[in-house]
């Protein structure tokens, strides 16, 4: 399934010319589409539906829709002629002449890079990503994971405030801009996933509730804002098909979907499930990975015949920072208490947090994880809310000096027979921090600044005043730049090595059998791991703080350092 995605929302392309107009508008007197000088009458359907076709339309033609008196972008936009408040453009997906016939990259293979476009490059744009793919798959990296587009208020933001779901922010470019990306990265074998936000809309530019009051529950609310009426079917194809309408238009290999625990859905059948449903019904000629953030550690996403591939896995994050920062507030307060021992959990079962009572955490969540295959797990040491979510943005590179521990746990991350993901940036040392930054106006851009300085009030390990975020130099200062010193261009180069190893040895064993039997033994810091393959297993080992260390028999990779307590070495072996 590739090409036009029919959506029930918005307009479409006719096959034999023109353009069809459709909008979920239930308690509306009038409804209709302006394009330039013509009106184009829209007639009630069922449902609270109305349509209308225009066979004049033409492509690149702009457009709004005129509903009682008010006029609005459309909702379902696939493109503006400017921001999220003006007209919408009439897109056809159909005229990009892709040029690689693309059959998708197996999860087993998947290194995961997460990006965010506008400061992946100075630039900041789709077509300057592109230009710097080949760096990513000299690395080894097989799978880039771009934070949302979706278009927000504004020309710069993390894109979690976006309003325009279907429509990619103009100021990384335009929708051929991004498929051009992916289609540059297909050709260099790269599989692209999406960041998508189902789960809130956006603060300002979201004018469903002018004139469709029931796509927003009043009795329910997010972290972030408005409750969603996930229950209304209108409402529910907005989402599940913005979902196929990515993977459709924009052939990417799957979606990241944000902070799933926050869609509050009491139906029959949940949004996620009828999304995963929907998205398995069909033949895409390729692997579509679908992967959750989901704090609840639940697993019956990712069992057998569940729809689901994989999920962040923030508890190997939080045991790791703990054991190298010795931080201990908020959520680390419970992997503060014996990193060591979370390690060593992780190891053998994915999910730390698994159901049990933790000292330091008042939630009792998580359920047992250790039937689940180990590629589920997608490890990181960061991403954009561990880093973006401190004060000051620190990487964890910045705030470790002891540059064998981190060498330690980064091999640690990337030969275990998990999903690696790594934040950009990461793979050199980039100087940059990544800090959270948006471009509202007015009112809201002081309830941000305050609300941001407020919420760090508390935490002393995160220091100093809050960088400003709706300034324009705390964007600028989080663009990553490039790999310049030695020491930058040294850590690539080790990442690279742990990345051909992963190739040429992890990656077979997992081809295989995604299942591996794991025993994992601590002593002291010493933590010894084997996950057995049936013929052959893996065996990784690491010593995490004081005690002696002696390398496996004929290692594949061995790091050790004088001034450090920390040592890794890992090996294959036949059984």
């Amino acid at each position: 399934m590739q090409g036009h995605y029919r959506k029930a929302w918005g307009a479409d392309p006719l096959d034999g010319g023109g353009w069809r107009f459709r909008l979920w508008a239930p308690d509306a007197c009038g409804v209709g589409v302006e394009l330039g000088p013509r009106a184009v009458a829209m007639q009630r359907g069922s449902d609270g539906w109305w349509w209308g076709v225009d066979i004049d339309a033409t492509t690149g033609e702009a457009y709004r829709f005129a509903i009682d008196g008010g006029h609005y972008p459309d909702p379902a936009s696939r493109q503006q002629e400017g921001d999220v408040h003006g007209p919408s453009l009439l897109v056809d997906p159909r005229d990009f002449a892709w040029r690689h016939d693309w059959r998708g990259v197996p999860w087993h293979d998947a290194v995961v890079y997460e990006l965010h476009v506008g400061t992946f490059t100075d630039e900041g744009t789709f077509a300057a990503a592109a230009q710097a793919l080949p760096r990513l798959a000299d690395l080894g990296v097989t799978m880039v994971e771009l934070m949302p587009v979706a278009q927000f208020d504004g020309a710069r933001g993390w894109g979690y405030d976006g309003v325009l779901p279907y429509a990619p922010h103009p100021a990384y470019g335009t929708p051929d801009d991004m498929r051009a990306f992916v289609d540059a990265a297909h050709g260099l074998g790269i599989g692209v996933l999406l960041d998508v936000v189902y789960n809130h809309l956006g603060p300002s530019g979201n004018y469903l509730p002018a004139w469709c009051k029931g796509f927003m529950h009043p009795d329910r609310a997010s972290p972030w804002g408005e409750g969603i009426a996930y229950e209304e079917r209108a409402v529910r194809d907005y989402f599940v098909d913005n979902a196929l309408f990515w993977l459709t238009e924009y052939r990417l290999d799957g979606l990241r979907l944000d902070a799933v625990h926050a869609i509050d859905d009491r139906s029959r059948l949940h949004l996620l499930d009828e999304l995963g449903q929907r998205v398995r019904a069909f033949d895409w000629g390729r692997p579509i990975h679908l992967v959750t953030e989901d704090d609840r550690n639940l697993v019956r996403y990712f069992e057998p015949e569940a729809p689901f591939t994989a999920t962040w896995n923030d508890d190997w994050h939080h045991a790791v920072h703990c054991l190298l920062t010795g931080e201990d507030e908020s959520y680390y307060a419970s992997f503060a208490r014996d990193p060591l021992a979370d390690i060593e959990m992780a190891l053998r079962d994915g999910y730390v947090v698994q159901g049990q009572p933790r000292e330091g955490d008042p939630h009792q969540r998580g359920e047992p994880s250790t039937q689940l295959p180990r590629t589920v797990f997608v490890n990181f040491l960061g991403n954009h809310d561990q880093v973006g979510n401190r004060a000051q943005g620190e990487r964890l590179h910045h705030l470790v000096s002891d540059r064998t521990a981190y060498r330690v746990v980064t091999a640690l991350t990337l030969l275990a027979p998990f999903t690696p993901m790594l934040f950009m940036g990461d793979e050199f040392f980039t100087d940059a921090p990544f800090q959270f930054f948006v471009d509202f106006q007015g009112d809201l851009a002081d309830a941000v600044r305050k609300g941001r300085a407020a919420e760090f009030a508390q935490f002393r390990s995160f220091g100093g005043p809050v960088p400003d975020p709706t300034a324009p130099e705390t964007f600028a200062a989080s663009k990553i730049g490039q790999p310049e010193r030695d020491e930058q261009q040294a850590h690539a180069a080790f990442v690279r090595d742990l990345l051909a190893l992963r190739r040429a040895h992890v990656v077979p064993l997992l081809a295989a059998n995604a299942l591996p039997v794991a025993e994992v033994t601590r002593d002291g810091a010493l933590i010894e791991a084997t996950w057995r393959f049936g013929s052959k297993r893996l065996l990784l080992r690491c010593l995490l703080g004081e005690g002696t260390f002696a390398p496996h028999p004929d290692p594949l990779v061995v790091i050790r350092g004088d001034d450090s307590a920390f040592a890794f070495s890992a090996a294959v072996e036949s059984e």
